[in-house]
This record gives structure tokens, sequence and C-alpha cells, in this order.
């Protein structure tokens, strides 16, 4: 009977396999990224800005991981629109202190702090008109899904951020070496002659200097930032994007329809926007989404490296760095679950791309 019943559920578990494929998993993987990096703010237990609230008592704590708060009130009136949470996060109006235990006497609270006064016993008295009350609770009951780290953050929301600093940089990336790219595979291509030659040397130039130290070399130019990040990526990876342009557009620019435009005496211009771009789009789709993958790695590299986005920004990479010491002495999860999140994007990127290559060559059909 229990053969039966797995072999009835194996089955039904195969049906419902020939429904589901690896680039529409790949989609919904994406998507979810880029949903919740969108809306993190919305969606993050420490929704502070870049949820850097440091609390040394906390850290290095294991994923379920729970806490009491009190919620001191400040003397501050916070104003906060949807916007400004959106993408800085929220001002606290209250400072949250950890706590073992409490007692209520009159209009007082007696509490000890979590960690840092377990040696001590040192009880600290607040009025109770200064707690700010939740559901008319006089706690708040905090759990970390994931863990913290070693500084005592939220691990869980550290790495939702970190998703949209990734997702940022393969955009603009992607977006940088598309401009540069397309620029000179277009003019290399259709000009040819001694401007070809002198790109063709350009990108021989560039494609002989290993990617990584290129991007190293070109952060140190450029400095430590966002748009720094953005351009130092973007500045390696148009190099495909050219090489791929410029054998499109010498394919494409002996074809009739390109020699009957010129004849009819269209500007250069109107020639290459109008009839050769739109005939080179396909490949640069997946060059795109294939440079999308390598951006994130790239980011997640130089961070890792101490070379991208600087702390309190949280980053994959970083995030990595910080706690990868401790997968063998302490708390492996800190550094594990920023690398999964890394694999999990990069081979979705990748495998839409390979799924993307399938459909629009023209060749395959």
């Amino acid at each position: 009977l229990m053969i039966k019943q797995y072999k009835s559920l194996f089955g039904n578990i195969y049906k419902f396999s020939k429904y589901i494929s690896l680039p529409s998993i790949s989609l919904v993987i994406i998507f979810i990224f880029i949903f919740i990096s969108i809306f993190a703010y919305y969606i993050i237990p420490q929704n502070t800005t870049n949820s850097n609230e440091i609390e040394l008592s906390l850290a290095n704590k294991s994923p379920g991981f729970h806490v009491n708060y009190l919620f001191v009130k400040k003397d501050i009136e916070v104003k906060s629109s949807f916007l400004n949470k959106l993408f800085f996060g929220e001002i606290m109006e209250y400072k949250k202190i950890p706590i073992e235990y409490y007692k209520l006497k009159k209009d007082s609270i007696f509490y000890l702090e979590y960690g840092l006064n377990n040696i001590t016993k040192n009880v600290k008295k607040i009025s109770l008109n200064k707690i700010l009350q939740l559901n008319e609770e006089i706690t708040y009951n905090q759990k970390f899904l994931l863990g913290t780290d070693k500084y005592g953050r939220d691990l869980m929301s550290r790495i939702i951020l970190g998703a949209r600093l990734s997702l940022s940089v393969g955009f603009f990336s992607v977006i940088v070496s598309l401009i540069i790219g397309l620029f000179f595979g277009l003019i290399a291509g259709y000009y040819g002659g001694k401007i070809d030659y002198i790109i063709q040397w350009l990108i021989n130039v560039v494609w002989s200097i290993p990617t990584l130290l290129l991007v190293i070399s070109i952060s140190f130019v450029l400095g430590k930032g966002f748009w720094q990040l953005f351009l130092a990526i973007g500045l390696t990876m148009w190099v495909e994007v050219a090489r791929v342009t410029r054998g499109e557009v010498l394919k494409i620019k002996s074809k009739q329809f390109i020699l009957s435009a010129k004849s009819l005496g269209y500007s250069s211009y109107r020639i290459i926007v109008k009839h050769i771009l739109p005939n080179v789009i396909n490949p640069l789709i997946i060059i795109s989404t294939a440079n999308f993958a390598t951006a994130i790695l790239l980011e997640s590299g130089l961070s890792f490296l101490g070379l991208g986005i600087q702390p309190p920004i949280p980053s994959w990479g970083s995030i990595i760095k910080n706690h990868y010491l401790y997968i063998l002495i302490d708390n492996p999860f800190s550094a594990i679950f920023p690398g999964i999140c890394i694999v999990l994007i990069v081979l979705s990127f990748m495998s839409l791309g390979n799924y993307m290559r399938d459909v629009l060559d023209i060749k395959i059909k």
C-alpha cells in the first residue's frame, strides 16, 4: 500500500513538472528579487536606513533567534512620506532596547538589558510614560528568521537590501555597456576601413586585460561610490557588445534593403538607426542577460575585496567577507545565505539568456 502511495505521489509530481520549465522558474526568481528589492523597506523587519541597527549584544545569533524590546520614545517628531521610506527607510521616533526581563512597579519599569549586563546585573529604571506601547503591549518580541551578523543586525534585512544594490549595479552597468558597445560596434561595422581597424585594436587591448583586474584599476581611478561602481563595471563589459554588434552589422550592410536605402540617398545616420539597429537587437538582448549576471558577480567580488560599495551599505559580497571565517567556527549561516542569493540570481539570468538565445535565434528555428 505504501509503495502504491509513493508511486502515485511521484507520478503526480512528474505530471506537474511537465508544466514547469527552467526559464519559467528563472523568471519567477528574478521577479521575486526585483519585487523585494524595490519594496525592501516595506518588507524587512529592520527598516531603518541600510538596516544599520548595531546591537553587539545580539551578535552572531542563529536563525530563529528572538528577543524582547522596549521602545523608548524620542523627543522628535518624525514625518516620513511613502517615497522617502521607499528609498531611504524609516526614521525611528523611538530607541530600541533589547531586554532579558522587566518588572512593572506603579508608573515605572525596571529592566535588565540583554547580554551586556549579565555580569553586573545592572537593573535600570525608566518611566512608563516614555515607553511606546504597541497594541497595548509594553514589550515587542522580534524574531530574526536568518539570525544576526557580527554587529547584531538583522541578517535577512541586510540580504534583502543587498539584492537592491546587486540588481541596480547589474541594470546600470548593462546600460553603460550597451551605449558604449553599440556606438563602437555600429561605427566599426558600417564604415569599416581605418575606423574599423582602430576600434578593433581598442577592443583587442581591452579584451586582453583580465576583467576583474580592469574593474579594480578603474575603481581606483574613479573612486568608491554607486555611480563609480556602475561605470567601472560597465566600462569592462562593452567589448563583447561591440564585437557582436560589429559582426551583425557586417552581415546586414551587404543586404539588398541596405543597398536600396543607400541608392535612395538616405543618410548614414538614418540607415544605421532605422534599418541596421533594429536587426541587431536580438543578439544584444541575449548578451545583456549574460552581462547582467556578470555584473552581479563583479560587484560581489569587488565588495568582497573591499573595493565596492562601502559600509554600512549592505552588499552580498561584503556580508560574505565579514562572515566567511564564521563558516567553520561559529555561525555559518551569515555567509551561506548571501552566497545562495548570488548563486540563485546568477543562474536565473544565465538560464534566461540561454532560453532567449534559443527563442530568438533564427538559425535554430
